[in-house]
């Protein structure tokens, strides 16, 4: 399952440089697959959020294969990166993200 940043988010950032695949971004950004991936796609992709930092789901692992829990989660000072039910993924479908994004 991805983790998400919930609206209670205070921008403060602390989870952005935690993440293995670059994930995470601040509001109002966009984002590309290549951002701290081998992919190779490097179009601009609409923000998720204008309001608070959050997750692009399809690049988050939960940091499966580098760490043994969510980084986002674990630095949070407001415990706002929180399991999304939306997304449900087995711990072999996040290690198989792993390895696409990561060309392993």
């Amino acid at each position: 399952m991805a983790i998400i940043i919930t609206d209670e988010c205070i921008n403060c950032g602390a989870c952005e440089p935690e993440c293995p695949n670059n994930a995470i971004y601040e509001a109002g950004v966009a984002w590309r697959w290549s951002d701290g991936t081998a992919l190779t796609d490097d179009s601009e992709q609409a923000p998720v959020s204008d309001e608070f930092y959050y997750i692009v789901t399809d690049k988050c692992t939960e940091c499966q294969g580098f760490h043994e829990e969510p980084q986002c989660a674990a630095v949070c000072p407001v415990d706002c990166c929180l399991p999304d039910e939306d997304h449900v993924e087995t711990e072999e479908e996040l290690l198989a993200k792993k390895a696409r994004l990561h060309g392993e």
